[in-house]
């Protein structure tokens, strides 16, 4: 299928960073929310990121107002119908998933594909709530999605062949490499980074180190770009508990078991760089440990 349209669900940090990426590979976007604020911040940012990549001389000024006016805005889900692929960006809860699915099938053109950009929940279980679980497969961006490189392709047990060959073309005029993953709980990236991440806050909890001792150590003695707490605020807490949830119930197995500690800072809504407050305080100039 040659995939020319693309409907992106949620304007979030991952819903809008993938509509940026399409639209500059020169696919019509349009891209949903429920609040028309959330739709008018995320339009904000994609242009502020644009603006970014032409200082850089990434992209030039008439590239990145024609990416611009590929995408257009809607409340309305049943718009994205036909479009001839859908991405799913929302929270990362499977009730929430489904029910989305469940709310534009009937709107659906028959070639559309289906997919997930989720970080952990089990694409076939997906797919089979939905009319097409041989055009549904899960595709998962990494964030920052207009930086990273990697897309995982996660193949539910229905998935065919032409709808995985489909999104390996659509991978590549992206720009951006794909890598095969089974339909495993987290795939690959999240199997393996968000139990370090873990650890890192179990170690923190036991008072083995501080916030900035566990990070700087990761960062100068692991060579990590990034400390894992202030990855895990970057991507989110409850995103992260919620990626160790599915691991530890869908392995059954302790070494997934979530720290008390980062149930303890979702509970309290400190989630991270979105809510001003997680592992570290950035509601002043310089970002402050909060332990």
């Amino acid at each position: 299928m040659d995939i020319k349209s693309v409907g992106v669900i949620g304007a979030g940090q991952m819903g809008n960073g993938i509509a940026h990426v399409f639209a500059v590979a020169g696919f019509d976007v349009m891209m949903t929310d429920i609040s028309q604020d959330a739709l008018d911040q995320a339009m904000a940012l994609i242009r502020r990121n644009l603006e970014r990549q032409v200082s850089r001389e990434k992209i030039s000024r008439e590239d990145m107002e024609a990416a611009m006016a590929r995408i257009t805005t809607t409340l309305k889900l049943p718009e994205l119908g036909q479009t001839d692929l859908v991405i799913e960006a929302a929270t990362e809860r499977e009730t929430v998933k489904s029910a989305i699915f469940e709310d534009l099938q009937p709107h659906l053109k028959p070639e559309t594909i289906l997919t997930s950009n989720t970080s952990s929940i089990s694409i076939t279980r997906l797919a089979s709530r939905t009319d097409r679980p041989e055009r549904f497969m899960g595709f998962h961006f990494m964030n920052p999605v207009p930086v990273m490189q990697l897309v995982e392709l996660i193949r539910g047990i229905a998935t065919d062949e032409a709808t995985y060959k489909t999104l390996l073309g659509v991978v590549e005029k992206l720009g951006k490499t794909a890598a095969s993953a089974e339909d495993f709980p987290a795939f690959i990236v999240n199997r393996i980074l968000m139990p370090m991440i873990n650890e890192a806050v179990y170690t923190l909890y036991e008072g083995v180190g501080s916030v900035r001792s566990i990070d700087e150590s990761m960062k100068l003695g692991a060579n990590h770009p990034m400390g894992p707490l202030e990855l895990a605020d970057f991507i989110g807490l409850d995103t992260c508990l919620a990626i160790m949830n599915v691991l530890h119930d869908g392995l059954a197995d302790t070494k997934y078991r979530p720290c008390p500690l980062l149930t303890k800072y979702v509970e309290a809504g400190w989630l991270g760089r979105k809510t001003q407050r997680g592992f570290y305080d950035y509601r002043g100039e310089v970002p402050v440990p909060t332990r």
